[in-house]
């Protein structure tokens, strides 16, 4: 059996909500069972945001992800400090090294830094952050994978917004090849 446990959290308007939901419907697609459970504060666009995701090969008993996450993709310093503890001994935490220049704290934990921001900016600006995030967690978690994630991209965006798969695959595998880049060394 299965199951990845992540939470997805940064500043509303980093695309924390549509990186949960690009990686909850990939799962639909590879017929896994799957939960999406967004928290945000009423403030939105600046405010707080996360997102809980579970995917696993056995059906979800909660969505609430508390101290059992698998993995974390922290997008913001605030959000590195709520939910490091939230990860379990030997899960991953992958830091958005562009906003975030905290180190992690825990060595039970394995910890990747990725500039997404500064890799964004090169495909045309920092809307593409959470992409190079999403390709970061694809380098060390199996539980989807980069064609459904694209697939889905079509679902959470619809067909007017197709056109910008490709430069969005571009965005998945700048931040898979640098998470795979820091496991060689």
């Amino acid at each position: 059996m299965s199951t990845s446990r992540v939470i997805c959290a940064g500043f509303g308007g980093q695309g924390v909500m549509s990186m949960g939901q690009l990686m909850t419907y990939a799962g639909m697609l590879e017929k896994k069972e799957v939960s999406w459970l967004p928290s945000y504060g009423p403030e939105m666009r600046g405010g707080t945001a996360n997102c809980a995701v579970t995917i696993s090969d056995e059906p979800v008993g909660s969505p609430i992800i508390t101290d059992d996450a698998t993995a974390a993709i922290i997008m913001n310093s605030p959000s590195l400090s709520k939910f490091e503890p939230d990860v379990v001994p030997g899960g991953t935490l992958l830091i958005n090294s562009s906003l975030v220049h905290e180190k992690v704290n825990r060595d039970d934990v394995h910890a990747y830094y990725v500039p997404a921001n500064d890799m964004s900016q090169e495909l045309g600006g920092n809307k593409f952050a959470n992409m190079v995030m999403l390709g970061a967690f694809l380098a060390i978690d199996d539980s989807v994978n980069i064609e459904s994630v694209l697939e889905a991209f079509k679902k959470v965006f619809g067909a007017r917004k197709e056109k910008f798969i490709p430069v969005n695959r571009q965005a998945l595998e700048m931040g898979y090849n640098s998470v795979r880049e820091q496991q060689k060394n």
